[in-house]
C-alpha cells in the first residue's frame, strides 16, 4: 500500500461497516458482521490490505473472525453488538471541544447519531478523540457512581466504553 492508502481504506471500511453498508452493496447481519470475501470484493481491495488495516489501526476499529468482519462500535445503522454489561473503572473520560461544552454540561453526553456515548479509560485516548475537532477539553465521567445508581456500561472489543447517555450530574471538566 502507498503511505496514504491505509487511512483512506480505513475510512472506507468505517463508512461501510458503521454507516452505509448498502452504498457498497453490503448487508450487515443483526450483530454487524459481513462476509469478509464479500466485503473485500465490494471495496475492490485485497484481503491483505483489509487485514493490514485491521491489525495496524491504532484505534482497533475492526474485528475479523470466522471469515467475517465488523466494526467494533460507532454504528449509526441498527446493529446489536451483544456486548455484556461490564463494571467500569471509577472514572472514564470523554474528549470534546470548548464550543460543545455548554450544551454538554446542560444536557449531558448524548449519543447523537450513534447508538451509545463513547468513553475512554485514559486521558490520553480522550485527548486524541477530542483533538479531532479542535483544541480538546476533557470531561471526567463518574462511572462508578453512575453504575451504583443503576446505569449500565459495556466495553467494546477495542476497549471503548459505551453508555446510552451520561447525565450532567456525573460530569466534571478535567483541570490540567
Amino acid at each position: 500500500m502507498r503511505e496514504r492508502e491505509p487511512t483512506r481504506l480505513s475510512k472506507r471500511m468505517s463508512k461501510h461497516l458503521r454507516h452505509s453498508p448498502e452504498a457498497a452493496g453490503l448487508t450487515l447481519d443483526p450483530a454487524g458482521w459481513v462476509d469478509l470475501d464479500a466485503f473485500v470484493r465490494a471495496l475492490r481491495t485485497t484481503h491483505d490490505d483489509v487485514r493490514r488495516v485491521v491489525t495496524t489501526n491504532d484505534k482497533q476499529r475492526f474485528t475479523i473472525e470466522d471469515g467475517r468482519i465488523r466494526a467494533n462500535q460507532g454504528h449509526t445503522v441498527e446493529v446489536d453488538l451483544d456486548l455484556p454489561v461490564a463494571e467500569p473503572p471509577a472514572v472514564l473520560y470523554h474528549g470534546t471541544i470548548a464550543k460543545a461544552l455548554p450544551d454538554i454540561l446542560d444536557e449531558g453526553l448524548r449519543p447523537m447519531s450513534r447508538h451509545d456515548v463513547h468513553l475512554s479509560a485514559t486521558v490520553d485516548t480522550a485527548l486524541r478523540v477530542g483533538a479531532r475537532r479542535g483544541k480538546p477539553v476533557i470531561l471526567e465521567v463518574a462511572a462508578h457512581r453512575m453504575r451504583a445508581d443503576g446505569y449500565e456500561f459495556r466495553v467494546s472489543a477495542n476497549g471503548v466504553w459505551l453508555a446510552p447517555a451520561v447525565p450532567p450530574a456525573y460530569l466534571d471538566v478535567r483541570r490540567r
